[in-house]
């Protein structure tokens, strides 16, 4: 267990790189107690000034209610756009969900989730709909890559997530939030582009380490289990938890979950880059690790890679990894019984996997890149991660 109150060198008191508070309700109160409990320990909004121009990238992955668990809950928003008024600060909510980057979308999903509330606390909703284009030559997968401009305003971005299980990264908290920055109908082309899922990753962590967001702050007070980002089971976790790194703080949010590096396709291409330590253990918390961590939580198991170099080499290795990748690799599977053929799985398939047949989605294997768009996406939550009978048996 990991659980300093101070840590201290030389006599200098060290900032902490995770807090975890826990708050059992989405009561205002309980949020702003719970809010300023986390970022204390990371020295509070102190560096908040007059003016400064904030941006809240929070998670608003599609046009669901608050109580479904998928979006970033407006009472945490409001608590803290009152904070962050409250010292002078310009606050803009924005994010770019799946689908048009318009006015029109958009406004349906701020609906929908109940952004318009934070607007009594001062806060205001992106309404700028333009893109840019970022060259960061640094980056190891996206050197090149448009984004959603209003960002451009921010003196300083705030990764306000949601914590939640998710079909290609095994979980989505402040890293895969980034992915945001993306505009919606560019987020496919990204998942084609980026079919591995190590690859994937590494185009989420560029976007961090592009962006660098000030604070991450997670709400994983009712978080998501199972068929997630969008059409999982609300899990209650009770947890509100902060940090300066995102991927410091899915790191110690992953552990809560029952999950190491090896499960996340993002930890570990932070690890290779030097971001994280091996394990949260490594990490300077405070708060009670332990004591939020839960041993059943549902969560898709991300595939990592698979390879025989070690103990075989040459066209036999290549082999038995492509027969290991496809015993092993989960897949997207629809229950028909939920499936009301509305072909939206078809629509947003990258890759053109998918063709409609009855009014029922027929998955080209040959064609499908495992991105799970059409699991995420699937309004019904019809489209579900499928494990492979190897995969199960090896678990356990």
């Amino acid at each position: 267990m990991v659980y300093w109150q101070k840590f201290q060198l030389g006599g200098i008191a060290m900032p902490m790189d995770v807090t975890l508070v826990r708050c059992e309700s989405y009561e205002l109160e309980e949020c702003s107690r719970a809010l300023e409990a986390a970022l204390a320990p990371l020295g509070g909004l102190d560096w908040v000034t007059p003016g400064m121009r904030i941006v809240v990238k929070v998670n608003l992955v599609s046009a669901m209610r608050p109580e479904q668990a998928a979006t970033t809950h407006p009472a945490l928003l409001c608590a803290l756009c009152r904070m962050l008024c409250a010292r002078g600060a310009s606050v803009v909510l924005g994010d770019s969900p799946g689908g048009l980057y318009n006015a029109a979308h958009v406004g349906h999903v701020y609906e929908a989730a109940g952004m318009h509330e934070c607007e009594a606390f001062g806060a205001s909703l992106n309404r700028n709909f333009g893109q840019a284009v970022a060259h960061f030559p640094e980056a190891v997968s996206a050197k090149t890559f448009q984004y959603t401009a209003y960002l451009d305003d921010a003196d300083a971005i705030i990764d306000f997530c949601k914590l939640k299980s998710h079909g290609m990264m095994g979980m989505s908290n402040a890293v895969k939030n980034l992915f945001g920055a993306i505009p919606g109908t560019m987020k496919p082309e990204y998942h084609y582009k980026y079919p591995d899922p190590d690859d994937f990753a590494n185009m989420l962590v560029d976007l961090n380490e592009y962006f660098k967001p000030r604070l991450a702050i997670c709400d994983g007070i009712v978080g998501m289990e199972g068929n997630g980002p969008t059409m999982g089971t609300p899990r209650r976790l009770n947890l509100v938890a902060a940090s300066r790194s995102t991927h410091m703080l899915d790191l110690a949010c992953a552990k809560i979950l029952g999950l190491a590096k090896e499960d996340v396709p993002t930890l570990r291409a932070a690890y290779k880059r030097g971001l994280i330590p091996a394990a949260a253990e490594g990490l300077l918390i405070q708060g009670d690790l332990a004591s939020f961590c839960v041993s059943d939580f549902q969560a898709p198991v991300a595939q990592g890679p698979v390879t025989f170099a070690a103990k075989f080499h040459g066209p036999f290795a290549k082999a038995m990894g492509y027969i290991a990748r496809t015993a092993l690799t989960c897949r997207p599977e629809v229950k028909r019984p939920m499936c009301v053929g509305c072909a939206k799985c078809a629509s947003v398939c990258p890759a053109k996997a998918i063709t409609m047949q009855n009014k029922l989605p027929i998955i080209d294997r040959k064609k499908c890149i495992h991105c799970f768009c059409c699991q995420e996406f699937c309004p019904k939550g019809a489209m579900q991660v499928a494990r492979p009978l190897a995969a199960r048996l090896l678990n356990k």
